[in-house]
């Protein structure tokens, strides 16, 4: 059986270091140590980095170290990344103005990827944004892509590694 491919987009790895939402920060933290395992295949994108270089050199410091931590594969953008964004945008999927949410989703489902974890609400983790995916998805001949909060892959009593 193959691992489970995990893409995290910027908001969980920028969580790290967030003492604004406690909570969220002490469950990325947690997520972390559960990532270390090996148990999933980890993919970042150079739009995470990107993303992550925009940070005062403080966190961005801090948030390199802690991907150094886990193993990852980092994903470049290619044409069929760009095409899959233009479907989106097209299919008003979301707007323009959100371009960069839709690139991190094109990565996650042109790399076969199972679940894109995020702390974005507004534009991921919502059920009207991933229908539309899924649907254009089945449209393009791409499967299905889960796009789930980290406290769902770490929740619950029974831990499907076991």
């Amino acid at each position: 059986m193959r691992k489970k491919k995990i893409y995290l987009d910027t908001s969980v790895i920028s969580h790290l270091d967030a003492e604004d939402t406690i909570d969220k920060m002490q469950t990325t933290l947690g997520l972390w140590e559960f990532l270390k395992d090996g148990y999933y295949d980890i993919y970042v994108s150079d739009l995470v980095f990107d993303e992550i270089n925009k940070c005062n050199n403080q966190k961005r410091n801090f948030l390199l170290k802690k991907l150094d931590e886990i193993n990852y594969t980092k994903l470049e953008i290619n044409d069929e990344i760009v095409e899959l964004v233009w479907e989106y945008l097209n299919d008003q999927v979301l707007t323009l103005k959100s371009i960069d949410d839709l690139t991190h989703i094109a990565f996650a489902v042109s790399n076969d990827i199972d679940y894109i974890l995020s702390w974005n609400f507004k534009h991921f983790v919502n059920i009207k944004t991933i229908n539309k995916v899924n649907l254009l998805n089945k449209e393009l001949g791409f499967d299905e892509i889960l796009i789930i909060p980290p406290v769902m892959l770490i929740g619950g009593e029974e831990d499907e590694r076991k």
